[in-house]
């Protein structure tokens, strides 16, 4: 095991049998996640993300590879825990909070077991953290969505799992609620020193939340790397392709020199009438307080380009640029 991991992926597959043969989902994923870190596992849809989350949790079984956390594996060649001895927490996608039962309620429902006393002293705890402490008697129905989504949390936190596993946690919100409680709910798990493993398919929820980021693609895990390194020094191709919102264009196109192909972004190029890069330009989107505009390169490449804040030049019209990443990055041909 790595020294420093608390959760940690070797090899782990997951596969189920279907009318055309074997499936695979998930294939030797490995990933290393220190203790008391949050960490993102980020694709679109169908790359295998909550597959591999439900592995973990124990919902899915593994056909290959093994999972340990804390030292004790949960799932090997030949065993596997079952999820209620995992302790392993989830929070899942529509917070499934129960009608029936108030805050204070479904809070305490993951620790029914406990005495009376210490289970409304966690669950006051719990209130305490997650700033609900004077909706305790409320109904979920009575609460906004990030209401729900901190007693969500609330519960999933008080059992005091080893690793909180978390689906799609803002999918349910919109999009100014979402960025808003990225901070919030990254904030509340280092508080709550809980190690976090989280899927979704929006890298700004992503690099907002996470210490450390795995891009999936069909069933594969490209990278794991923190955020800046992902965008700074991606691994793979379709890394460089995801993150970002880059372009992979051939190096001649640029002029750069070399063969293969070298990574663009919006910020790479900028209108100037003395440079040798030209296109089309083919639309214009006010981001306030820029324009960025979508152009087409003389090889059938589209990217955008930040074109700052004056008044843009007409849709359709030729736009020349000047390229202006001293150290590109490039990938082989």
């Amino acid at each position: 095991m790595t020294q420093d991991a608390w959760l940690e992926l070797d090899g782990v597959a997951v596969g189920y049998p279907g009318p055309d043969g074997w499936r695979t989902v998930v294939q030797g994923l490995s990933l290393a996640l220190p203790r008391g870190e949050i960490g993102a596992l980020l694709g679109a849809s169908g790359c295998g993300k909550t597959t591999a989350l439900r592995a973990i949790a124990g919902f899915e079984p593994i056909t290959g590879g093994r999972i340990v956390l804390d030292g004790i594996e949960l799932a090997g060649q030949h065993h596997a825990l079952a999820p209620e001895q995992r302790r392993v927490g989830m929070m899942f996608q529509d917070y499934a909070l129960f009608p029936h039962l108030d805050v204070a309620g479904n809070i305490a429902f993951g620790i029914h077991t406990l005495a009376s006393a210490p289970r409304a002293a966690r669950v006051q705890e719990l209130l305490e953290l997650v700033c609900l402490r004077d909706a305790a008697r409320a109904y979920p129905h009575e609460l906004s969505g990030g209401q729900q989504q901190r007693v969500a949390l609330a519960r999933a936190l008080a059992p005091r799992p080893s690793l909180l596993l978390l689906d799609e946690p803002f999918s349910s919100l919109d999009v100014q609620t979402r960025a808003r409680l990225a901070a919030d709910l990254r904030s509340l798990l280092k508080a709550a020193e809980t190690t976090s493993l989280f899927v979704t398919h929006d890298q700004s929820e992503a690099f907002a939340m996470a210490d450390r980021v795995g891009v999936m693609a069909q069933g594969d895990l490209l990278q794991w790397d923190r955020p800046d390194r992902l965008y700074r020094h991606p691994a793979h191709r379709e890394v460089a392709r995801f993150i970002g919102r880059g372009v992979l264009v051939p190096a001649a196109v640029l002029q750069a020199g070399g063969e293969g192909d070298v990574l663009l972004r919006p910020g790479d190029l900028r209108p100037d009438p003395a440079g040798h890069l030209r296109g089309v330009l083919t639309a214009v989107t006010f981001r306030g307080p820029h324009f960025e505009g979508r152009v087409q390169l003389p090889n059938g490449d589209c990217l955008d380009v930040d074109l700052g804040p004056a008044t843009p030049p007409a849709v359709g019209s030729t736009l020349v640029m000047t390229w202006q990443d001293a150290a590109p990055i490039r990938f082989p041909a």
